[in-house]
């Protein structure tokens, strides 16, 4: 039997794990300040006059406000020079209020009234009557149309320029938010494949997996779960009616949670009972393929080339090409951080070049339909001297959490 994997039971596994985030520093109002001055230095260099942030993650990053995305328009309008304002319906002003970290005045608008009309009538009064307006890349596009006809002589632009540039990189906050996110899914993967055992299904390692998550100080639970046994695992991201686990099946368990908003997002790929020689073969192929992409992400090397490391180990091992399968059906990473994928990807069109605080998912999986599939995924963040880890990778096949390293 592969080394940690069965021989316990989801009570005892759960009553091991305790809150691991104690001492986790918050982003702080002044970090909050400082990510809008550089917004609007960016803005500024790029010709930007005023910037629309949407409910979701963008308006979180900038202003500390938390509120989720809706068909009611919710959200900051950051003007290159000034103060930022809200706007918001007016039904809403106290609990908004109850929520900003980085305060402003919240311009509202009733439930028959057009949120889009009184948006450029906000940026009109801060000055600005026509020009560029960035609109949040993540708004739907209900919204931008709703701005654009509303106010036609402003120009809009996707904001991403301003939003990425700054998200890209992070701090020192945000690195050590993420790296706790990940050391707790980590030992979350521990302690679900050690209560795997013949029979299990997936819906069970899944429940179990979200109360360990809450056990271990997120108390949303898991972010997303996914659970695979078998030839299901060649499925990236699953199937309709997944298997139950036999002797001999390959496990696949991609999984995360948060910490304060950043993403923890972790694979194990290992063998209920004793590994083939083919569970073998690929399983090893798979993580010289994600180290081969690990050892290619350098400062300033672009994004592109860390996805081709990995796609020329396993065409060599007679995989692929390219996207074909059996083989990598799809790019290496994503950047990672208040949104599970977000910018930049290590994929071959992206050419952004890589820079120290940018931070990457690694998983470059191994899809081999009618068998099974094996995903090593770890994160690294950029150094000035290159690529670290978050979480290392998996120790071997038969010893995958390195028990005995």
């Amino acid at each position: 039997m592969t080394l940690g994997v069965g021989g316990s039971t989801a009570e005892i596994e759960l009553a091991k794990l305790t809150d691991m985030t104690q001492g986790v520093t918050a982003i702080t109002e002044q970090e909050f300040r400082q990510r809008i001055a550089k917004a609007q230095s960016i803005m500024q260099s790029q010709g930007i006059d005023a910037v629309y942030l949407n409910a979701g993650t963008n308006l979180y990053y900038f202003t500390g406000t938390r509120w989720y995305a809706s068909e009611r328009m919710v959200g900051a309008i950051l003007p290159a020079q000034g103060e930022l304002e809200y706007i918001a319906p007016a039904f809403e002003l106290d609990t908004l209020e109850g929520f900003m970290v980085i305060k402003g005045k919240v311009n509202t608008w009733q439930e028959d009234e057009s949120p889009y009309a009184l948006c450029g009538e906000v940026i009109a009064a801060m000055g600005i009557s026509a020009g560029v307006v960035g609109i949040d890349e993540s708004a739907a596009f209900f919204i931008f149309d709703g701005l654009r006809q509303a106010h036609q002589q402003y120009q809009y632009v996707n904001a991403k320029p301003v939003t990425a540039g700054c998200r890209t990189i992070k701090s020192a906050t945000e690195l050590s938010l993420l790296q706790r996110a990940k050391d707790m899914t980590l030992e979350v993967q521990k302690a679900a494949a050690r209560i795997l055992r013949e029979g299990i299904t997936v819906a069970e390692v899944e429940s179990f997996i979200n109360q360990a998550h809450i056990a271990v100080g997120a108390p949303a639970g898991s972010y997303f779960c996914i659970v695979l046994f078998g030839e299901d695992s060649a499925y990236p991201h699953g199937v309709k009616s997944p298997k139950a686990l036999e002797l001999n099946d390959t496990v696949l368990i991609d999984t995360g949670c948060q910490v304060q908003g950043y993403n923890s997002d972790i694979t194990r790929t290992y063998v209920f009972g004793t590994p083939s020689a083919r569970q073998r073969e690929l399983w090893q192929h798979e993580q010289d393929a994600q180290i081969a992409a690990f050892n290619a992400a350098q400062i300033g090397t672009p994004c592109a080339d860390v996805d081709k490391a990995a796609r020329v180990v396993l065409e060599a091992a007679g995989f692929g090409p390219g996207y074909d399968i059996p083989g990598l059906p799809h790019r290496t990473g994503h950047g990672v951080g208040l949104d599970i994928h977000e910018w930049p990807y290590l994929v071959l069109n992206d050419h952004t070049p890589l820079a120290a605080g940018m931070c990457f998912s690694n998983e470059p999986m191994l899809c081999v339909p009618g068998e099974f599939g094996v995903r090593h995924e770890d994160h690294f963040y950029m150094t000035d001297n290159g690529p670290k880890w978050f979480t290392k990778p998996a120790h071997s096949i038969d010893d995958p959490f390195g028990y005995q390293a």
